[in-house]
């Protein structure tokens, strides 16, 4: 499977953007995305920094994205892409089409909400459900 990763715009703009990584890749047997439901086509990793998902997903971590289920269920871990950044949270659903992030640690990342027009104008797109993680001490 490959990365996403960071990648800082060339035009010195100070933002970045998320592309595929083509010199990284992560080996997942055909079976094991069946038995998830996730279609090889569809899966992509993402490594995890920064510690608002501890002590879950310490920085560093590896996830396991089905780009192919953007549709949030209350609850679940997800990828997304904010303005460039990737991020990984849980997320929320929110009356009229918004949604509420949540990192696991709360005292130092407290929720975030954001209205369906307020996901627009931040650049907020789902990746995907992570269905996968691995974390190395």
């Amino acid at each position: 499977m490959p990365f996403l990763k960071e990648v800082e715009l060339s035009a010195g703009s100070g933002r970045t953007v998320v592309e595929q990584s083509h010199r990284q890749k992560l080996r997942f047997g055909k079976l094991t995305l069946r038995r998830q439901n996730v279609q090889p086509s569809e899966a992509v990793c993402v490594t995890v920094s920064g510690n608002s998902m501890e002590p879950v997903l310490p920085h560093g971590s590896t996830v396991g994205v089905d780009q192919g289920c953007t549709a949030v269920t209350d609850g679940k871990m997800y990828a997304i892409n904010h303005g460039g950044q990737l991020r990984v949270k849980t997320l929320y659903r929110l009356p009229g089409g918004g949604v509420r992030m949540r990192s696991y640690n709360r005292e130092e990342h407290p929720d975030e909400e954001y209205g369906p027009q307020e996901m627009i104008d931040k650049e907020i797109i789902i990746l995907g459900k992570v269905f996968w993680s691995s974390v190395l001490w």
